[in-house]
């Protein structure tokens, strides 16, 4: 498929790129080695980053790949959001540096490596087939389009949510739970999250195939492509940082 070739092409590119940068930087450096990792990375329980997986190595720690990192992430070609310890506006004041999860930048590239010239598992309900980390690449990709820095919150007792943003507006964390299933409504760890009268989170939105948009108390439940809607407030900055 043409398409498909084309997208083989761009990730060639991308390998072309990475190994121009570490020719002008005198260094041999792991950028495709992580890179070509984050798809499997992505169907993992936790999703993060795990540096010791990156040369099988259990006493290598973050900041030895503190280049490859900010390569990708600058360069565009992966899409970084980073954890917080604290579900509080504004998310950047808990970020916790050394925890980090990583999607590619297109949603297209996924699928291309996934599933090849089969597209199938995209346009069909195949149930053998989990969606997950395809949904929550297109989230990313969506939101960051958008405007918003992205975060995302995992505590031992309350559960993993997938994705905070702040809301500038109204002075407030704003989780998102990304669902490909049809278990949509089922979500401890947002439920978790809300139950905190400190954290002040006004309002949450639950991301599924379901194709209706309604509200449940805090929680606006809207289809995958509703996404496209969620623009970052006009107090959000497009200024980037990074932070390593």
């Amino acid at each position: 498929m043409k398409v498909r070739e084309v997208q083989d092409g761009i990730r060639s590119l991308y390998a072309s790129d990475a190994s121009k940068y570490e020719k002008e930087h005198n260094k041999k450096l792991l950028i495709r080695r992580i890179y070509e990792m984050i798809p499997s990375q992505m169907e993992n329980k936790k999703k993060r980053v795990v540096v010791q997986n990156i040369r099988d190595k259990k006493g290598d720690r973050f900041d030895q790949y503190k280049e490859e990192f900010e390569y990708l992430i600058s360069s565009g070609i992966s899409l970084a959001v980073n954890a917080i310890s604290n579900p509080h506006f504004p998310l950047s004041e808990s970020l916790q540096k050394n925890l980090l999860k990583l999607y590619l930048n297109d949603v297209g590239l996924l699928t291309g490596i996934l599933y090849r010239n089969n597209i199938r598992p995209v346009l069909d309900d195949i149930r053998s087939i989990n969606l997950g980390s395809v949904y929550e690449n297109v989230v990313a990709q969506e939101l960051r389009a958008h405007g918003h820095k992205l975060y995302y919150y995992d505590n031992r007792k309350q559960g993993e949510v997938d994705y905070l943003v702040d809301n500038h507006t109204t002075m407030s964390a704003h989780p998102i739970e990304v669902k490909s299933g049809k278990d949509y409504t089922e979500h401890s760890a947002l439920n978790n999250l809300l139950k905190v009268p400190e954290y002040n989170v006004l309002a949450a939105t639950v991301i599924s195939n379901e194709r209706k948009v309604y509200q449940e108390g805090k929680v606006t439940y809207m289809p995958v492509y509703f996404v496209m809607f969620m623009e970052a407030d006009s107090a959000q900055t497009d200024e980037e940082e990074y932070i390593f």
